[in-house]
């Protein structure tokens, strides 16, 4: 088994308080011109994999499993997101090098997750179906100072027979330690047919990720096609009474569920931050509390749709969490989608910026439940 670069801090806080100072450049540690002056990388260069021994270790169940039994969800997002970022450093490290050692300033450069593309759950975990888990990845593409990570998960059980349980993809980003600006990363090189077939699926995803941003509702106005579906869901449902098919609906306004709370070292990532995966959990949990109490019905988690990193969250700040149910399929397949809003609250001044946002969506196939979410007014 390969272990996985560690993504925790290893200085006690203590210690960080201690000595903590502005960072000054070293003059050995400027940064790269460019890409075409680090060594290309094979594509398994950066793979990476760790087991949970959940089906062989009691204790290390203990700590996963939810009240009925079940996997907690959102602590493996955690691991996901922590296996994204020792893939990362693994891409870019020496050769032979298993940890991450002395200060980012030693270093001259540092990686953050700036996406989570999506995660696809492809076969629920319950409590009758606990095994170990081997979680692997390993980066796909590069751009100039960008990597795409893909992880999977696997469900391993007698007879070396392994399950695909979920795919996920990150996109990673070198910085620069002291302009904190884009740093070069080193070049991929794809060797066989798969290698180049996962590296033009990662070259796609960029692309479509690109041209995502350009078509959101920040850049531009609904489709047609979204106006005249919002318009009808309007006309169905927009007076707040029950309609003939029992369908109940709820003003988008009154799904607001949020959480408050202090960020404390115990959470931060080599930077000295507040580990990404920390917040994902977080954000996960408020979100399915949310999906549970507007549904009532039991909920299975199908995909994280999407999650951006704006800004990072400094250990000692106040962060709020706001979750609101933003869709609804409420017969057939049904399905319920959360978005979840990460700000941080200025102590002194009360100002709040919203660091990430969250994109989640639960299933309940063998049930429905008859709400729907509408707006409350059609502006």
């Amino acid at each position: 088994m390969k272990s996985v670069m560690p993504m925790r801090s290893p200085q006690l806080w203590i210690e960080s308080l201690r000595t903590g100072k502005t960072p000054q450049p070293a003059p050995t540690l400027e940064p790269a011109d460019g890409a075409s002056q680090l060594a290309p990388r094979p594509m398994h260069y950066s793979y990476s994999e760790f087991v949970i021994p959940f089906s062989s270790n009691p204790l290390v169940l203990e700590q996963y499993t939810n009240a009925k039994g079940g996997i907690r969800t959102g602590k493996l997002m955690e691991d996901l997101d922590a296996l994204a970022g020792g893939v990362a450093y693994k891409h870019v490290m020496k050769p032979g090098v298993a940890e991450l050692t002395g200060s980012i300033n030693d270093r001259g450069f540092y990686i953050v997750t700036a996406s989570v593309e999506r995660l696809d759950m492809l076969s629920p975990l319950t409590p009758k179906n606990v095994k170990d888990l081997r979680l692997s990845g390993q980066v796909i593409y590069t751009g100039r100072s960008s990597m795409e990570v893909v992880v999977k998960m696997e469900a391993l059980g007698q007879d070396n027979a392994e399950e695909t349980i979920m795919l996920g993809r990150f996109t990673m980003v070198c910085l620069d330690a002291f302009t904190n600006k884009a740093r070069p990363v080193n070049p991929l090189i794809p060797m066989t047919e798969d290698e180049k077939k996962l590296y033009a699926m990662g070259e796609a995803l960029k692309t479509r990720r690109q041209l995502r941003g350009k078509q959101s509702l920040n850049q531009a106005p609904p489709s047609s096609e979204e106006a005249t579906s919002l318009h009808n869901l309007y006309l169905k449902y927009g007076d707040g009474t029950r309609c003939s098919d029992g369908i109940e609906p709820v003003p988008i306004g009154e799904t607001l569920l949020e959480n408050t709370m202090q960020m404390y070292p115990q959470q931060r990532n080599i930077q000295s931050k507040v580990f990404g995966g920390y917040l994902m959990r977080l954000a996960y949990e408020l979100g399915y509390s949310n999906a549970s109490i507007f549904t009532r019905v039991p909920l299975r988690f199908l995909s994280l749709d999407e999650i951006t990193f704006k800004h990072p969250v400094p250990i000692g700040s106040v962060l709020r969490l706001k979750s609101r149910i933003g869709h609804t399929i409420p017969t057939g397949t049904s399905s319920v989608h959360v978005a979840v809003e990460a700000s941080v609250i200025d102590q002194e001044t009360g100002e709040e910026r919203v660091t990430n946002d969250f994109r989640f969506t639960w299933g309940t196939p063998e049930h429905k439940f008859g709400r729907i979410v509408v707006p409350k007014t059609y502006e």
